[in-house]
């Protein structure tokens, strides 16, 4: 959970703090590159994660499908791109930690097992669990109120405020994520409860103690993302300052009315 939660945002952070103010020119020079390679990730891990039957092996296809939309938003190079970036690596090693400690919860109590076959129905044994389990997928999902919904909302709006083409094209990459993720939960959660899990313990209460501050985290910062915005602008303002470059215009050129005459 550590490596997945914390550690995998280093390459990202690195990006960052680093390679842009650094190499400036070069980073701007191979974006198109970055950015092509960011929607292959994007739609080549949740295609690999929507074909999945092992659960483990689903959270690392779809970490793989976020960090697509992280480097999207690093290199489309507009100031709300860069801040979602930075906010969907905060969101997403909520969302992760989340899903791996509901996912390892639950396989604990089915011999360790990650396997999505071994699992169905445990929402009639265990409500809490899936419950919590539901909570962590949606918010992999970007459901509005969630800060994840932000970071993303963001990245997208920094691609097609710079790029129409790419934006439109990682929009789609959420629908085969809502897919995957709702297709997990369909699957293990609903339908007749395996006769193995039928006698499950529901979620004990240091578990739900564990689970409670991520969950808070995650719905608290969707509704009132200012706390963490208002840290992360201005250092984004001075990074763009840094590294010379400044957003498209999105409004009307000066002299020009809205029936595009000059005044």
């Amino acid at each position: 959970m550590l490596l997945i939660g914390v550690l995998d945002k280093v390459g990202t952070f690195g990006m960052i703090r680093y390679c842009l103010p650094i190499f400036p020119a070069a980073s701007e020079y191979y974006a198109p590159v970055v950015i092509t390679m960011a929607l292959i990730g994007i739609f080549y891990g949740a295609f690999v994660a929507l074909s999945q039957q092992d659960m483990k092996r689903l959270f690392a296809y779809s970490s793989m499908s976020h960090f697509g939309f992280i480097a999207l938003g690093i290199f489309v190079f507009t100031t709300i791109g860069e801040s979602g970036s930075v906010v969907y690596m905060v969101a997403h090693g909520l969302s992760t930690a989340a899903l791996f400690l509901t996912a390892g919860f639950l396989m604990s109590r089915q011999g360790g097992s990650s396997l999505i076959s071994d699992y169905s129905g445990v929402n009639k044994p265990a409500p809490v669990l899936a419950g919590f389990f539901l909570f962590a997928a949606l918010s992999s999902l970007a459901l509005p109120g969630l800060v994840s919904f932000v970071g993303e909302f963001m990245v997208l709006l920094g691609a097609f405020q710079k790029y129409m083409f790419v934006g439109a094209l990682a929009t789609l990459g959420i629908v085969i994520t809502a897919a995957y993720v709702l297709r997990l939960y369909q699957r293990t959660m609903t339908g007749p409860t395996t006769p193995a899990l039928a006698g499950m313990t529901d979620l004990r209460g240091r578990e739900i103690a564990a689970l409670m501050p991520i969950a808070a985290l995650t719905l608290v910062l969707g509704l009132f993302p200012a706390p963490i915005l208002n840290v992360i602008n201005p250092a984004v303002g001075t990074l763009m300052t840094t590294i010379g470059v400044t957003d498209p215009p999105t409004t009307l050129n000066p002299g020009t009315t809205a029936e595009g005459t000059q005044e």
